[in-house]
C-alpha cells in the first residue's frame, strides 16, 4: 500500500523507479527517418480522461484499477495546465508561498488543501514497438505524480521542469493499455519551486512512449573544447544497454567527414570512453558564428544490420575566466542578456514549438546574445534552438525558495530551504544531475546555474561542488550567496547580484574584483522602465571584469480572460482571477507583452545591445 503522504512530504523520497537522467538525444531506426519522425516514438498528447478533486480525501482512490467506473470522469487536453481548463484556482504570487495566510506550515509539510488531478489514457502499441523495451517519458508534470499502468504501480516523480522516465516493459500489453497518472499540486517540492510566476499544476509538457532496440545508446556526452591554436578536442563517453545478454555487434561514431571510429561491442560493454581526440583547425562556435558539426552514433548487430541511428549537432568553444574576465574562445565575453520565462497568454507555461521559434526571432532581433532559463530548465527543444541561433544559455536548475528566507521584506533564514539541513541534500543534487545530464551536449550552454533566490548554505555548496566535479568546460553561477557572503569562496564562479546600481558595480570592481561581476537580473522592465540602461553598458568600457547582465524579463505573464459583461477577451494579470494572495500586475515585466508584441522598452534594448555587439 502506497503511503501518499509519506511520498509527498519526505525529502528523501523524490524519485521511485525512475530511469537515470541522460542526454536529450533521439534515436531512429534508419538514417532516413532522421529527416522526419522516429518510429521508436509514440506521442501520447491529446485528449485524456480526467477527474479533479480539491483535496486528497475527495480523490477517487481506485481510479487506477482496470475495473474503475465513475460518473465524475471528464475530458482534458494534455499537455496543459488544469487551471486553464476550468479546474481549480488560478493564482499569481511572487515571493510568498501560495498557502501563506491559510495554513501555518514549515518545510517539508504539505498543505491539506492540495488539489489532485487524475488522468487516464488508453493506448495500443504500434507494431513497430512490439517486443522491444518500452519507456514512458514525461517532459514536465507539476509538482508530484504517481504512475500506474494496467492496475500496477509503476513509480513516483517530482521536479516539475525536468523529464522523468519509467521502464514499463513488464507491465505494458500490446493492446488495451490503461495508463493512469495521479498529480498533486503541492508536495515538499513546492518549497523549492517558489518562483515568481502563476501557480499551476498538471501534465503541462509532452508525454510519449519510446522503444529500445536490441542494443541502445542510453546516454552520451560528446565533450568538446577549443584550443588557442584553433584545434578542437573531442572526448566521447557512452552508456549502452542490451536486450540480449549474448549480444554482439559494433558501434560507429562520426564527426562529419573528419572523424570516424568503429568499435566492437557486446553485452559486457555497458560503458565506453574514447581517448581525447585532437582535430586541427575546427570552426569555433560563437554568437556571431554558431557553427555546429554533424555528429552521429550508429549501432549495428553482428551481421551489420543497423539497429539505431543517433544524430546530434555539437560545437567547439572554450569558456573560462582569464585575467579577471569571463572569456569565450579566449576573447572577453560581454553578456547582453534577457531572462525568459516560458509563457503563452493562451496556455501559460504549456508552450509550443511555434512559441519557442518566435521567441528566438524576437530575442535575436533585440540584439541579445544570451538567455537565462529563469528559474528552471526549459523544454528540451529550446536548447537545440539556441544552439542553432547562437544564443548563449545560462541553464538554471529548478530551484527557488524565496519565501523561506525573505520574510516581511527582510532576510530571515531561520527555516531556509534547502539551507544546511542534510535531509534536502540528495533532492537538490538530483535536480543538478537532471540539468547537467539532459543538456550537457549543447554548445549554447555556457553557465550552469544552481537556482534562484534560495539564500546559501551547505546544500547549495554541495550543488556547486557537483557541477564542478562533472564539468570543467563551463562556469557555475549563483546569486543567492550574496546574502550569505561567508560562502562566496565556495559557491559561484562569478559575483552575481540583482539590480545593483551602476556605481555599486563600479565600487565592487574597484575595491574587490576577486570574481567577474554579473547582473543575473537588472533593468526591471515594468511600466515606464529601462531608462538609464546605457549607464550599465558604459561599465563594459571601464572594467574587463564586468560581464554584463540579464534584463528582467522577456515576456509579460498575463492570461486571456473573457469579460462577462461584454464578452470581449482581454489580458488578465495577477488578482484578476479572484485569488488570495496575489502580487497583481507584478507579473508583467517584459520587453514584449503576453502576445509577443514589442513594448516601448524594446527600442532601448535594441539600441544599447546593438551598439555593444555590433
Amino acid at each position: 500500500m502506497i503511503s501518499i503522504q509519506n511520498y509527498l512530504s519526505d525529502p528523501s523520497v523524490f524519485r521511485v523507479n525512475t530511469r537515470k537522467a541522460h542526454s536529450d538525444h533521439i534515436h531512429y531506426r534508419t538514417i532516413g527517418e532522421a529527416e522526419s519522425a522516429s518510429s521508436f516514438y509514440m506521442p501520447l498528447d491529446g485528449e485524456w480522461d480526467f477527474i479533479y478533486s480539491d483535496t486528497p480525501d475527495e480523490r477517487e482512490k481506485d481510479f487506477h484499477k482496470d475495473s474503475f467506473v465513475s460518473d465524475r470522469v471528464q475530458k482534458i487536453h494534455v499537455p496543459g495546465h488544469v487551471e486553464l481548463q476550468g479546474h481549480g484556482q488560478i493564482q499569481y504570487i511572487n515571493t510568498m508561498y501560495p498557502w501563506e495566510g491559510k495554513e501555518m506550515l514549515r518545510p517539508p509539510m504539505v498543505p491539506s488543501a492540495n488539489p489532485v488531478s487524475q488522468y487516464i489514457r488508453y493506448f495500443d502499441l504500434p507494431d513497430s514497438m512490439k517486443g522491444e523495451r518500452i519507456i514512458i517519458r514525461f517532459e514536465g508534470v507539476e509538482t508530484a505524480y504517481f504512475l500506474y499502468l494496467n492496475g500496477e504501480f509503476i513509480g513516483y516523480a517530482e521536479d516539475s521542469f525536468t523529464p522523468s522516465e519509467f521502464d514499463i516493459t513488464d507491465a505494458v500489453r500490446d493492446k488495451n493499455n490503461r495508463l493512469c497518472v495521479e498529480v498533486y499540486k503541492r508536495s515538499k517540492a513546492s518549497w523549492l519551486e517558489d518562483q515568481d510566476f502563476f501557480r499551476f499544476s498538471g501534465i503541462f509538457r509532452p508525454v510519449y512512449l519510446y522503444s529500445i532496440p536490441a542494443a541502445h545508446v542510453d546516454d552520451f556526452w560528446a565533450k568538446t573544447d577549443l584550443e588557442r591554436d584553433g584545434s578542437g578536442k573531442l572526448t566521447l563517453s557512452l552508456m549502452l544497454s542490451y536486450k540480449d545478454p549474448a549480444f554482439k555487434g559494433s558501434l560507429v561514431y562520426t564527426l562529419g567527414s573528419i572523424v570516424s571510429r568503429k568499435i566492437a561491442i557486446d553485452s559486457s560493454v555497458t560503458a565506453y570512453r574514447s581517448e581525447e581526440m585532437t582535430i586541427p583547425s575546427v570552426r569555433s562556435y560563437s554568437h556571431e558564428h554558431p557553427y555546429l558539426y554533424d555528429f552521429s552514433i550508429a549501432v549495428y548487430d553482428d551481421e551489420d544490420n543497423l539497429l539505431e541511428y543517433v544524430p546530434y549537432r555539437i560545437g567547439f568553444r572554450h569558456v573560462a575566466i582569464e585575467n579577471g574576465a569571463v572569456t569565450l574562445n579566449y576573447k572577453r565575453l560581454m553578456i547582453c542578456g534577457v531572462n525568459r520565462h516560458e509563457w503563452s497568454a493562451e496556455n501559460g507555461r504549456a508552450i509550443t514549438m511555434s512559441d519557442m521559434k518566435r521567441d528566438i526571432e524576437i530575442i535575436k532581433g533585440a540584439n541579445c546574445n544570451s538567455v537565462r532559463t529563469c528559474h528552471y530548465p526549459d523544454r528540451v527543444e529550446w536548447y537545440s534552438l539556441c544552439d542553432e541561433a547562437g544564443l548563449y544559455l545560462m541553464s538554471e536548475t529548478n530551484m527557488e525558495s524565496h519565501g523561506s528566507w525573505h520574510k516581511n521584506s527582510r532576510v530571515e533564514p531561520s527555516w531556509n530551504v534547502p539551507g544546511d539541513d542534510p535531509i534536502w541534500k540528495d533532492l537538490v543534487i538530483d535536480r543538478c544531475v537532471s540539468n547537467f545530464e539532459t543538456f550537457k551536449n549543447h554548445a549554447s550552454v555556457i553557465f550552469w546555474s544552481l537556482g534562484n533566490e534560495s539564500y546559501a548554505g551547505e546544500n547549495i555548496r554541495a550543488m556547486n561542488d557537483y557541477f564542478k566535479s562533472v564539468d570543467d568546460t563551463r562556469l557555475v553561477h549563483y546569486e543567492g550567496v550574496s546574502f550569505n557572503p561567508g560562502y562566496k569562496k565556495y559557491i559561484s564562479d562569478v559575483e552575481s547580484r540583482m539590480y545593483t546600481p551602476p556605481e555599486k558595480v563600479r565600487e565592487y570592481l574597484r575595491k574587490d574584483g576577486s570574481k567577474p561581476f554579473l547582473l543575473c537580473e537588472y533593468m526591471h522592465s515594468m511600466g515606464n522602465s529601462l531608462g538609464g540602461f546605457k549607464d550599465y553598458d558604459d561599465i563594459f568600457d571601464e572594467f574587463d571584469g564586468y560581464v554584463g547582465g540579464y534584463i528582467w524579463d522577456y515576456i509579460d505573464q498575463a492570461l486571456y480572460k473573457i469579460d462577462e459583461a461584454t464578452g470581449m477577451r482581454f489580458l488578465a494579470y495577477g488578482g484578476d482571477f479572484g485569488e488570495k494572495r496575489s502580487d497583481y500586475e507584478f507579473s508583467c515585466n517584459g520587453i514584449v507583452d503576453a502576445e509577443r508584441h514589442e513594448k516601448p522598452q524594446m527600442q532601448e534594448v535594441r539600441a544599447v545591445y546593438g551598439n555593444r555587439l555590433r
